[in-house]
């Protein structure tokens, strides 16, 4: 897979095996409790055909700090990936310049034509939503 970096971007694995490739903050930020904040990683990738890339939490980050990070990259996409840090917690969180603040997952997808349609097929739950499986 091609990668193209801006200056001061990184993205590591931090193991052959590892699913997730490390993202870097480029500066120096504060997430404020209950708040959000975007990182421009100044990375680019190009995502192999029939793939999207995943912008998953840090675990460490989000145990250890209640932040979170989510997002999805589509195959077509080259611009830098961008991160916003959703901060769960009630006290205020320094990201440092050069600290791993996210992971990509490269995955594959399905892009299946879409059709209109009256109904669909009747399945065993149905429309029963939220809670409809029981307590667990």
């Amino acid at each position: 897979m091609k990668i193209k970096l801006d200056p001061g971007a990184n993205i590591t694995r931090a193991h052959p095996t590892d699913a997730g490739l490390d993202l870097y903050a480029r500066e120096t930020q504060i997430v404020c409790a209950k708040e959000d904040a975007f990182f421009d990683t100044g990375v680019h990738i190009e995502l192999p055909k029939g793939t999207a890339g995943l912008i998953v939490s840090k675990s460490g980050l989000c145990k250890n700090h209640g932040i979170t990070s989510t997002g999805l990259i589509d195959s077509g996409y080259t611009g830098s990936i961008g991160v916003t840090l959703f901060n769960h917690s009630g006290y205020d969180y320094k990201v440092n310049a050069g600290d791993k603040i996210s992971q990509l997952v490269i995955m594959p997808i399905l892009t299946p034509e879409l059709e209109l349609v009256d109904e669909l097929e009747e399945t065993e739950r149905g429309e029963n939503g939220f809670g409809s499986t029981g307590k667990n």
